[in-house]
């Protein structure tokens, strides 16, 4: 064989080696076309609620979770489904189908209408009475401020006059603590924590009145006693002098009681109430006494009587506190 016709061998054999490997290079793109149309088909027709409800059922039947399990999925609810026919049962009795059947709901309307609208009564009435509340408790802060500051103002003035009180304390029988003057006087108040509004809570009010020599009065057997313990309760200073008898029993005592009065007068607040309570001691008279006053009845008129009341000056105080 000639070089020529081995050369024209050559590329014939070449020639159809190459035609061979474009047909298979067209044949596999056309292959792998096909395959990613049918993967794309799978895929959209894939339902995943389907496949993980399947799951969820397969997993449930293998495992025996049952009911106890915690992440258990209850069949899916399908509004307004038809009416699955039943099997026939026993028979049941009027009585029966009375107990078993639904209450319906008020005026057609559903449980949830119906517990939705009583929320929102409740929440209407709540607020309702917080705002009660807070115009209550604002108005007894309001008034306490304004005890406060004409207090604090008073005791001023009154700690420069230092003023004559005629005012007598009646103690017992017809022994009398009085002729006493002004000594000093001291105003402070008290409020609530931030936390809980910091509104006012209490006012004081207190100061000293004095006067010349004592009372000289003398108690027998147990009395003595009881003396001794009115006059701690009355703060009233006192010095005591026993006679005892052979037996070191006390038979009788002599009281020297100083005219020395501390009065003291507490304005507090009973937000609970929506009132104020005032306590004081040897105020009008020697003890306690007790005044309930609405807020709104403190304004200036009942201060300046308060003020009347202090310097025993006729007053009004009492009726205008009733208010």
């Amino acid at each position: 064989m000639s070089d020529s016709d081995k050369s024209k061998q050559l590329s014939a054999i070449s020639e159809a080696i190459r035609a061979k490997r474009e047909r298979k290079g067209s044949a596999l793109r056309d292959d792998i076309e096909a395959l990613e149309a049918s993967l794309i088909a799978d895929i959209e027709a894939f339902d995943l609620d389907a496949a993980e409800r399947r799951a969820r059922r397969e997993y449930l039947a293998n495992s025996g979770a049952g009911m106890v399990d915690p992440e258990l999925v209850f069949p899916e609810i399908v509004p307004q489904r038809a009416a699955v026919s039943l099997p026939p049962g026993p028979a049941t009795t009027p009585a029966d189908e009375s107990a078993a059947a639904p209450q319906p709901a008020a005026s057609g309307a559903s449980l949830l209408d119906q517990l939705r609208r009583q929320a929102e009564l409740r929440q209407r009435e709540m607020h309702s009475a917080l705002a009660e509340r807070t115009a209550i408790n604002e108005a007894i802060d309001q008034a306490l401020k304004h005890v406060f500051f004409f207090l604090h103002e008073l005791v001023q003035q009154l700690n420069i006059v230092k003023p004559g009180i005629p005012r007598d304390y009646p103690l017992i029988e017809k022994h009398l603590l009085n002729n006493l003057d002004w000594q000093e006087g001291f105003a402070d108040y008290r409020t609530q924590s931030q936390s809980a509004g910091a509104l006012v809570e209490l006012v004081t009010f207190s100061y000293h009145l004095k006067g010349k020599g004592s009372l000289l009065i003398e108690r027998d057997g147990t009395a003595v006693e009881r003396f001794r313990t009115t006059l701690f309760d009355f703060g009233l200073p006192f010095t005591c002098k026993e006679f005892k008898n052979e037996r070191r029993y006390v038979e009788r005592a002599e009281f020297d009681i100083s005219h020395d009065v501390s009065v003291s007068a507490r304005w507090r607040a009973d937000f609970n109430q929506g009132l104020i309570i005032l306590e004081a001691r040897n105020l009008e008279r020697l003890g306690s006494m007790r005044y309930t006053l609405r807020p709104a009845a403190i304004d200036q008129a009942l201060l300046d009587d308060f003020g009347r009341l202090v310097l025993g000056q006729p007053n009004r105080f009492r009726e205008l506190a009733k208010r």
